[in-house]
């Protein structure tokens, strides 16, 4: 089977780290930005970087971005570019289009126009930070929809030695434990038995609406 090829357009912060961490994973990575000094910066890290405008549905043409798997829009603060570059990368076909938004409005818009996944990296990580200073049991806290998150929880002491029957999550908070990762996230059990008692080291993995996962973290936090 093939590698996937990936084009990143916008050498900022953001669009650098995908490209090099892609690129780290063994993919093919074509970088792109408008500014050549970004493009040199990154070229010993990627497959190739050019530097190019995005918004010239003929310059993306001219790098036959129609025969790449996936195409981040990870443009900055130039939100017209970011827009008018998704919308000729709809308009071309062909690769699944994934672009960052600055805030909501950016987003509904990019998703309007045909992006199919928004990412709001600022947005995103802001709710992570926010759950690590609230509950220092909080691993990680992915949003994955307007509604439903999903959060890597630590086994708190009030956890420790029961089974997922006596902590009965489901029934108490309307969340669902998805998965177990033992030995301090070394192993991961996908199909964890209610009959297993948690150990210290262990950490749930448990999905839920964003409400509900607040009582959640809040119960766990004062060890009910």
């Amino acid at each position: 089977m093939p590698k996937k090829q990936f084009a990143v357009i916008g050498m900022g912060r953001f669009g650098l780290s995908v490209a090099k961490s892609l690129s780290q994973m063994g993919f093919d990575v074509l970088a792109i930005d408008s500014d050549e000094n970004r493009t040199q910066a990154v070229a010993n890290m990627v497959t190739h970087a050019v530097s190019a405008d995005s918004t010239d549905e003929e310059a993306l043409r001219a790098l036959g971005i129609r025969n790449f798997d996936v195409v981040v829009v990870a443009i900055g603060q130039d939100i017209q570019s970011s827009i008018l570059t998704t919308l000729i990368l709809k308009d071309l076909g062909g690769p699944i289009i994934v672009a960052k938004a600055q805030n909501e409005l950016h987003g509904k818009v990019l998703s309007k126009i045909g992006a199919d996944k928004v990412i709001h990296p600022e947005r995103d990580m802001g709710l992570r930070v926010a759950h690590h200073l609230t509950s220092p049991n909080i691993i990680d806290y992915i949003e994955i929809s307007d509604e439903y998150s999903i959060l890597e929880l630590k086994a708190t002491p009030s956890m420790i030695g029961k089974n997922l029957i006596e902590l009965n999550v489901r029934a108490k908070y309307r969340c669902n434990v998805m998965a177990i990762k033992k030995e301090g996230g070394k192993q991961m059990n996908i199909s964890p038995d209610a009959n297993d008692r948690l150990n210290s080291d262990d950490i749930l993995v448990v999905v839920g609406q964003k409400d509900d996962l607040v009582k959640l973290e809040l119960a766990m936090t004062q060890g009910k």
